[in-house]
């Protein structure tokens, strides 16, 4: 049977693509993770990697993954459990890159003053990749976008609003909304980290069909465009941080508000250090919808 040393080296060679970088992460030999993969190959009739530069999964290799993952994290849960108390340890969380850039820097802070011991280890991700990471055991928890329905025990951490994001020169950046309908004369430029289900959902409220002149992965990339005369796009507030000199955001008719909720996975049982990150913030919420173009900050 594979041993849990065994699966923690899967993992580490998937995630560092690399026998000798998945050695150093877990502090053993890289003989002792080629060993260790080979008998987990062994085990599995077939090879789970194929060693090149970088490592490159399997077909059989993608199917165990997963029951690798949860494996491990079931293993880490445990050990941080039975030293429930202590609050000493690491999580692993995830959040898109409006939230990593505009809410989580004041999170850290939040959490480093109410546990000293824990570290959070943050992975940045698109909304589509979120329930995938945290039920697939690759990260502990994750700020999650509107989730539907909230999982039992998440706490909302923060709310801000869709905004239309245009050049500091727009014809229309002194008026005091734009409306959907007159920001798609420009050209929309989309982004799959930009929270794209919310914003076609803004385009049904308006009656208005969805349809990006420009579509890209990157939020930089997006916003980078818009600063080159290119397109304009829509974001939420907390993004306004990501924003270079020249580019601007304005309020947006009709708009929509997001809630970002902290929690753990829904099949799964929590990390405790998941549990004691949502207690450290209930009943924490940052309400950014109203606020102009203020900077985010968390109260203490």
């Amino acid at each position: 049977m594979p041993t849990l040393p065994q699966l923690r080296m899967l993992a580490a060679v998937v995630d560092t693509g690399s026998f000798t970088d998945a050695a150093a992460a877990l502090d053993v030999s890289q003989s002792a993770v080629s060993h260790g993969i080979a008998a987990l190959e062994k085990e599995a009739g077939a090879r789970l990697v194929d060693r090149g530069a970088p490592v490159v999964v399997t077909p059989l290799g993608q199917r165990l993954l997963p029951h690798a993952r949860a494996a491990v994290a079931s293993a880490d849960a445990f050990s941080a459990e039975a030293q429930t108390g202590r609050h000493r340890g690491t999580v692993r969380l995830a959040a898109v890159p409006t939230v990593c850039q505009g809410l989580m820097p004041a999170l850290l802070r939040h959490w480093t003053q109410r546990l000293p011991d824990v570290h959070v280890q943050v992975f940045e991700g698109d909304d589509d990749e979120m329930p995938l990471w945290l039920e697939g055991g690759i990260v502990d928890a994750a700020v999650l976008v509107d989730p539907d329905p909230v999982p039992a025990g998440a706490v909302v951490v923060a709310r801000d609003d869709f905004r239309a994001v245009v050049r500091s020169d727009h014809p229309l950046v002194d008026e005091p909304e734009i409306t959907l309908a007159e920001l798609l004369e420009d050209g929309l430029l989309g982004s799959g980290g930009g929270c794209e289900t919310q914003v076609r959902r803004l385009h049904a409220a308006a009656d208005l069909p969805y349809t990006a002149d420009q579509r890209v992965r990157e939020l930089a990339t997006m916003v980078r465009m818009v600063a080159e005369g290119i397109g304009v796009s829509i974001m939420p507030s907390l993004g306004g941080v990501m924003l270079p000199q020249g580019v601007v955001m304005r309020p947006l008719r009709p708009s929509a508000t997001r809630d970002l909720v902290l929690s753990g996975p829904a099949r799964r049982p929590w990390h405790p250090l998941v549990r004691a990150l949502v207690a450290a913030t209930d009943p924490l919420v940052v309400d950014v919808s109203d606020h102009g173009d203020e900077a985010v900050g968390v109260p203490a």
